[in-house]
């Protein structure tokens, strides 16, 4: 599957941006989503994710209760909702699509991951 993430952009600290990322080439609903974020300088995290169906996500801790990980299986499409930024949320945002749910997200050579899109959340 290929993926393509968007929306990202520079906002100050405290606002709100929404991530979206579009998969095309293969079956969608098949894939477990997640969005990674790369800081400068920094490895890459997986900040959420969330199952084929939809009803279960997870977060990182530093994400809880300001960033929403959703998804439309029929229009291929999944978002991340993120609000009170921070600037420690500055980074590229990659989404990525995993056959599975609970392992092998950091393996480069399994699943599928799209461009990123830069956030610069200032301060």
């Amino acid at each position: 599957v290929q993926l393509q993430a968007s929306g990202g952009g520079l906002v100050q600290a405290g606002g709100s941006l929404r991530l979206s990322c579009a998969a095309s080439g293969g079956t969608f609903s098949l894939y477990n989503m997640g969005w990674f974020r790369q800081a400068p300088g920094k490895e890459r995290v997986l900040v959420a994710r969330i199952s084929r169906s939809g009803r279960r996500t997870d977060y990182v801790d530093s994400v809880k209760g300001r960033f929403t990980i959703s998804r439309d299986n029929a229009n291929n499409m999944v978002y991340l909702q993120m609000n009170s930024l921070k600037p420690e949320d500055t980074g590229v945002y990659t989404c990525a699509a995993n056959p599975l749910y609970e392992s092998r997200w950091y393996e480069s050579d399994f699943g599928s991951r799209g461009q990123g899109t830069l956030v610069t959340v200032s301060s």
